[in-house]
């Protein structure tokens, strides 16, 4: 029998996001390569045609100091570069020539993790992906804090 509590919303989407980052990490060392996925979202809103932090954040659902941190590693590790543009009053971020290599091998490795994850909404017998951003969406609409308070009333009025 299984003796562990039953987790809270929270723990349960970390240990998820731990699970799926341990096996996505395994499988980028199995290519041969380091690699951290934090970086998939910038990548794909670079290759999207995304220019700044801001913009990255806007196609993404990461907040700006996460964006802004992986813009960091990134640059640290060869992957993108800053670069002024035009109206002077921001820095755009582009992917090195090292970046553009990596991303051709990612583009092809995004298309098979994508075929994982509808194998797993199989097993599941749910849209998890789709329940996810539904769920992301409703909490921008209204924020788990305010949700609380609601329950909290209910609670006290019943």
């Amino acid at each position: 029998m299984d003796s562990r509590i039953r987790p809270g919303l929270g723990e349960l989407l970390r240990y998820v996001g731990e699970l799926v980052d341990q096996g996505a990490e395994a499988e980028y060392q199995a290519m041969g390569f380091s690699y951290r996925p934090r970086y998939t979202p910038l990548f794909r809103a670079l290759s999207a045609g995304a220019q700044t932090v801001t913009e990255i954040t806007g196609r993404t659902y990461l907040t700006q100091g996460a964006v802004s941190q992986s813009v960091g590693l990134m640059e640290a590790d060869g992957l993108l570069e800053r670069y002024r543009l035009d109206d002077g009053r921001k820095s755009g971020i582009r992917l090195t020539e090292r970046g553009e290599e990596l991303l051709r091998v990612l583009q092809t490795h995004w298309a098979t993790t994508f075929a994982a994850i509808r194998t797993l909404e199989a097993e599941i017998g749910s849209p998890l992906l789709e329940t996810l951003e539904k769920t992301a969406c409703a909490l921008e609409r209204r924020d788990f804090s305010t949700r609380l308070r609601n329950a909290k009333s209910v609670e006290t009025r019943g």
